[in-house]
């Protein structure tokens, strides 16, 4: 009788890197069998963890909850943590959740198959074995597969960590200082992802611009950019994120001058104030960000600039929240995310509990915030009417009309404008050219190019 597969069901909690790393765990849990399963089916549950803001902390520690109770009525199922809360924590957890098993973090992902074999190896006593492997520093790269989500768009890492230390921010000391993959790697994964049938490459980083500073010969973000640019095929390549003054000529000329690379720049800018943006200890204030950006946009037709932004730093007064707001007209952002701002362990503003602005004072201003984003999304989209795009299907559904079912195709500019359109024929991963007829807030409708 064949041997059943043993299920593994993981819970992705934030960025894009974590999605990817959850790839890369889910194809190292395939050569030691196990394949993805379903939540209420899985012998092994991993939560991967963001640790940005408390939220999504707290949705992690609330999901090992339901897992905990779970594991009252099955006993040989096994509970693990990973990702930025796990490298934060450590221990500290294991003592937090009695039924934990395995605490792994950011650096050890590749550690992962000892792990597993460790834990499924019974103790001497016979007691259940509960293992923290947190490392201060990455575990070399290997090579398992990689099981990637369905879909047109490829995750892409081409480095991790940041050396910024921005005075808000956890993730130098969740993912560590900066590190490269090689352009060799880089690129046979690219070709990979390409051969796979996937239309679309993202380029990951926490600062992609930083890209190759710590490698032998310091090749450069654009040089980079411009070898993946020469693969055959007929795909996309984007990238996230930038870092203000980080982003080079180089790299401007490059996106310019690409056929395959997008037209599209997210660039944070976090507040529209320069005290607060010393504050935060970001390297620029706002006119040299607004030299960025208007050299960007003087450069590149069409390009679309997208950015973050903190609502209620500590100590942010009203004055210089409005300061944000004016930025995102002035500046003339195509779209933000946006955030209150959320205290995080160990890091400098952290530590301001007596510049703390309070919740509801918070609530307020990111409501204000996404106002103005909504505002600033609407009138960036309104440009496009009229124009034609090269849209990228990734998913084509039925709908309702008058005159019986009406066949709907969504997909992407290469500025990265979300596109509807009505097709007979549209399926997903097709490049279609759409004339814009009408401008929404999130999106654009058009009529398909015959």
């Amino acid at each position: 009788m064949e041997k059943t597969a043993k299920k593994v069901y993981i819970e992705t909690l934030g960025c894009q890197m974590n999605k990817s790393d959850t790839e890369r765990i889910l194809g190292i849990l395939s050569h030691f069998g196990y394949e993805k399963g379903e939540e209420n089916e899985a012998d092994f549950f991993i939560v991967n963890t963001c640790s940005i803001r408390k939220l999504s902390e707290d949705k992690a520690y609330s999901k090992l909850g339901v897992w905990g109770k779970m594991k009252k009525n099955k006993p040989h199922i096994k509970i693990a943590i990973a990702g930025c809360v796990a490298q934060q924590e450590k221990e500290i957890l294991l003592k937090k959740f009695p039924y934990l098993d395995l605490v792994f973090g950011t650096h050890n992902i590749y550690e992962l198959p000892e792990l597993i074999k460790e834990l499924e190896t019974p103790a001497p006593d016979g007691s259940r074995k509960r293992i923290c492997a947190i490392r201060d520093k990455a575990v070399a790269e290997k090579e398992f597969n990689i099981i990637r989500s369905k879909g047109i768009n490829a995750w892409l890492p081409i480095m991790e960590g940041c050396n910024n230390f921005c005075t808000y921010c956890i993730v130098p000391y969740t993912r560590g200082r900066e590190r490269s993959r090689e352009v060799e790697t880089v690129l046979n994964e690219a070709k990979k992802i390409i051969s796979e049938g996937y239309k679309e490459i993202t380029l990951l980083g926490q600062n992609v611009d930083s890209y190759g500073k710590d490698l032998e010969g310091k090749p450069t973000f654009a040089y980079l950019l411009s070898e993946l640019d020469k693969l055959e095929g007929n795909f996309r390549i984007r990238f996230t994120t930038s870092y203000p003054t980080d982003i080079t000529d180089d790299v401007i000329e490059t996106v310019k001058n690409a056929d395959k690379i997008c037209e599209c720049f997210h660039i944070p800018m976090q507040s529209g104030n320069d005290r607060v943006l010393k504050a935060m200890n970001r390297r620029y204030n706002r006119v040299q960000y607004s030299e960025i950006v208007n050299k960007i946009r003087t450069q590149i037709k069409d390009v679309t600039i997208t950015s973050d932004f903190i609502a209620g730093f500590p100590s942010e007064s009203e004055e210089e929240f409005n300061d944000t707001l004016s930025a995102i007209e002035e500046l003339r952002l195509d779209y933000s995310n946006t955030a209150a701002y959320s205290p995080r362990p160990n890091t400098p503003a952290g530590k301001m509990t007596d510049k703390f602005i309070p919740s509801d004072i918070k609530k307020r201003r990111l409501a204000i915030l996404n106002n103005a984003v909504k505002a600033a999304s609407k009138k960036s989209n309104e440009l496009s009417v009229g124009k034609t795009y090269e849209v990228l299907v990734e998913k084509v559904k039925e709908q309702d009309s008058k005159n019986g079912l009406k066949r709907i195709a969504e997909g992407r500019s290469r500025n990265n404008k979300v596109v509807h359109f009505e097709s007979q024929t549209a399926k997903d991963g097709d490049f279609i050219n759409v004339k814009i007829k009408e401008a929404l807030v999130w999106c654009l409708k058009g009529d398909e190019i015959k």
